[in-house]
């Protein structure tokens, strides 16, 4: 089979930059190459569908703990106070329990679909980044399941571990960091099949583990005022504009760890230590990404 052709370069890098710096040349084609504010964007729509259902099952089915917990998540994730958390606490008002039974299943069925194409819309991204080809969907369903099983449980427990179970913030951001870095390391290593082997992974893991948590700490600033202003001026649907530029914002920050990750990985003395496997050739990062 032909191997696809090249993407479009953003802009042609000149000799001298490449010989002085082949470093910064090789990073710049990586991110031409990805696509970063596509593949957020994408993984942004995807993860606003999926998480929808799902805060309507959590709503609608589940325990009262369950419902404290995930409040107590979003306002040390995404810094929800005042009226936009309310309107997120609103969702757990359904008291009848035919309603909750019916709404429930449906939403569970909703969620699974919609969220497992955000695991897809993922596994793509983490595939760009690392220039595999795309795995049969036999082999990955599986593991769009496990990805989002693990996702949810960790999001239902954010609240609790960004102050590390009451230790205070310091150590809440480190431990947030440790516990970041370890899901997208096991993220990547999971949606890639185990095409890659585990250390080379770990730098991407660890860009991805502190980006994420350096927003985190920068959204408890910004987002309160902006949701609620958002609110304000256009009611609800001000809201969904926010948290939307909010997780593409996110998944800008993702797909960036990953992909310079990748050439982190090649690099020495890194590509050493790690033993990572050799580059593929250069033209299968322009295989376009999946919808």
């Amino acid at each position: 089979m032909p191997e696809p052709e090249a993407g479009p370069r953003l802009f042609p890098i000149p000799g001298w930059m490449r010989k002085h710096t082949p470093v910064l040349t090789r990073l710049i084609e990586q991110l031409a190459a990805v696509r970063v504010l596509d593949c957020a964007t994408r993984l942004a729509a995807q993860a606003f569908l999926g998480g929808l259902p799902a805060l309507f099952v959590i709503g609608t089915i589940g325990p009262d703990w369950m419902q404290d917990q995930l409040a107590h998540s979003l306002r040390a994730a995404m810094g929800l106070q005042d009226a936009s958390l309310d309107q997120v606490l609103s969702v757990y008002s359904a008291k009848d329990s035919t309603t909750a039974t019916t709404t429930g299943a449906v939403g569970i069925i909703v969620t699974l679909a919609s969220a497992t194409a955000c695991s897809r819309a993922l596994q793509r991204t983490c595939e760009r980044c690392w220039h595999l080809p795309k795995a049969k969907a036999a082999v990955a369903a599986w593991r769009w399941i496990a990805w989002l099983t693990v996702w949810l449980a960790a999001l239902l427990f954010q609240g609790p571990l960004q102050n590390a179970f009451g230790t205070g913030a310091v150590t809440g951001f480190a431990v947030a960091v440790v516990a970041g870095t370890l899901l997208w390391w096991w993220t990547q290593h999971l949606l890639l099949g185990a095409r890659i082997p585990w250390l080379p992974l770990l730098p991407g893991a660890v860009l991805a583990g502190v980006g994420e948590q350096l927003l985190t700490v920068a959204s408890r600033v910004y987002m309160p005022r902006t949701l609620n202003r958002s609110m304000q001026e256009f009611g609800g649907l001000g809201s969904v504009f926010v948290v939307l530029s909010w997780l593409i914002t996110l998944f800008v920050v993702i797909t960036l760890a990953i992909a310079v990750g990748y050439v982190a990985a090649h690099e020495p003395p890194l590509s050493r230590w790690l033993r990572t496997p050799p580059r593929p050739a250069p033209t299968e990062a322009s295989e376009p990404a999946a919808a």
